[in-house]
């Protein structure tokens, strides 16, 4: 989800002019002494001797990992390594939602630290004030501590509102958190592309979104708790009491937040086993023993001052050139996966350069119909011949098709998103984080991406973008006129369809966006 939501980038500019009308823009307060804090290393714990246990015998890399495609069992393995956490939790989200999925993984915090769990909670500051009550009951509970990545001044309303009332510094407000990281007792983690709410564990009513996790253990659990600690003792990140005035009767907060969990409490579904035949986390921790492909692998993050650059540059930060370096190696394929894709002047320098080396290039990215970011794909839509001229496959989710395969996880009469982040390269690298391939990515977001050098990682990953689920996409090409842009797919009775017009195009949309593309810049959204 991007700053401002689905419309954001369009209503941005409305906000900036009514701002400025009203000259009625909030300020920050000071900020306060933040205690510093480090990730603790203990090797007690049930997690390390559970992670301990599962390293393979004989000379092995010192980093285990497996991949969480389908949205219960990302779930489920969140709940089930809190529960077991013994000396620390950290989290760090650009977004809980105010729903049963982020009430119930608030909850499982809560009952940690009421453990005696040392937990942190990071969260980017622009889209948190519908679940303020519940930050707050957290908050005042010992061994709990919440923080907010980069503050927004306005400190009420949706974040447009918010947006609206802090635009003399949209500057810095327009730069957000997006990275996504969960780590237990500094020996597992989770990571990927999802963040917390129920579109992203298949309980959203009107759209789910198709993403990805990775669960870790090993050496690079300790190589992303640094990342953690960096962005925990930044100076961008806030304490909530210095934002929020905390209760002065800790227990009715708390008690408001017990009914409302209680009541928001998410059920996970008992998926015996996945679309890799994997059975769920719980079992195996239960069983003391993960189940893991053993790589080496490497953390690209950003730094947190990211969102305080007095200038954009035109060279992307850690993350996104993590990945483009990776890419510039290949040496026969690229599978690229993004939920939002308007490539730069440098990306198609390097399409190009890959085709001049005989690289097959693959991207896979929403369609008008399943994106939520319509300017997004319209900016796209722009540069999607360049690309096809270029010989790079381009591959559009349908939003209804993944209904029929099921591989991924039941969407009902829900409509179907991509959201998950990631790339294979020569099928050796895996490339799972949170960066998409846009500009805001590149030069506005701080993002994290995390590289792992395994064949066997990267062929499952690649079973599950192009093998069943390419059933479920639009695949592109060029007509006979080397102009014209042609979608090609399979309805689920057989039927083989085409067309020379994108699936789901409503014009009236299109001329909205026509519209707000003449005032908003592909490098806002």
């Amino acid at each position: 989800m991007r700053p401002g939501g689905p419309a954001g980038a369009a209503r941005l500019l409305l906000a900036w002019v009514l701002t400025l009308a009203l000259q009625a823009c909030a300020v920050l307060p000071e900020r306060g002494p933040a205690p510093e804090s480090r990730a603790v290393v203990d090797h007690h714990t049930a997690l390390a001797r559970i992670a301990q246990a599962s390293w393979p015998a004989g000379d092995a890399a010192d980093s285990g990992f497996r991949l969480l495609p389908i949205a219960d069992h990302a779930f489920a393995a969140r709940e089930d390594i809190a529960r077991l956490a013994q000396r620390t939790l950290d989290a760090q989200y650009y977004h809980i939602h105010d729903d049963s999925a982020g009430a119930t993984f608030l909850r499982s915090l809560r009952d940690a630290a009421r453990r005696g769990v040392r937990v942190r909670l990071l969260v980017d500051d622009l889209h948190h004030a519908a679940i303020m009550p519940w930050l707050k009951s957290l908050a005042v509970e010992p061994g709990l501590e919440v923080r907010f990545f980069n503050p927004v001044p306005a400190r009420r309303g949706n974040a447009f509102v918010r947006l609206l009332g802090s635009a003399d510094d949209f500057d810095r407000t327009n730069r957000r958190m997006h990275n996504k990281l969960f780590i237990a007792d500094n020996v597992l983690a989770v990571f990927g592309g999802r963040n917390i709410g129920d579109e992203y564990f298949a309980r959203g009513g009107q759209a789910n979104f198709i993403d990805l996790d990775m669960l870790a253990a090993g050496r690079v659990v300790q190589d992303l708790s640094r990342v953690f600690d960096r962005y925990w003792n930044s100076e961008h990140a806030w304490p909530l009491a210095d934002l929020e005035r905390l209760p002065g009767q800790p227990a009715v907060v708390q008690s408001s937040f017990e009914q409302d969990s209680a009541r928001l409490a998410l059920k996970v579904a008992a998926v015996p086993r996945d679309p890799l035949g994997q059975t769920p986390v719980g079992e195996q921790l239960a069983a003391g023993r993960l189940a893991l492909h053993w790589a080496d692998a490497a953390v690209f993050a950003d730094p947190p001052s990211k969102v305080m650059a007095a200038v954009l540059s035109d060279e992307p930060t850690a993350a996104m050139r993590g990945q483009m370096e990776l890419v510039e190696s290949a040496t026969s394929e690229v599978v690229l996966v993004t939920p939002y894709f308007v490539p730069s002047e440098q990306g198609l320098q390097l399409m190009a350069a890959a085709r001049d080396k005989g690289i097959r290039g693959i991207f896979v990215t929403n369609s008008l119909g399943s994106t939520d970011e319509p300017l997004a794909y319209f900016y796209y839509s722009r540069k999607r011949s360049r690309m096809l001229k270029l010989g790079m496959e381009l591959y559009e989710l349908s939003p209804t098709l993944p209904q029929r395969t099921q591989t991924l996880g039941s969407f009902g009469r829900s409509l179907a998103r991509l959201h998950a982040k990631g790339g294979i390269i020569d099928n050796r690298w895996l490339l799972v984080g949170s960066v998409n391939l846009d500009a805001r990515s590149a030069q506005l977001n701080t993002e994290m991406l995390v590289a792992l050098d395994s064949p066997t990682l990267a062929q499952q990953a690649r079973r599950l973008i192009t093998g069943e689920q390419f059933l479920n996409m639009y695949r592109l090409s060029l007509d006979s006129d080397g102009l014209t842009t042609r979608w090609s797919w399979t309805d689920p009775d057989g039927t083989a369809r085409t067309s020379t017009e994108s699936p789901h195009f409503d014009g009236w949309i299109w001329l909205k966006l026509l519209l707000q593309s003449i005032f908003v810049n592909e490098n806002l959204l």
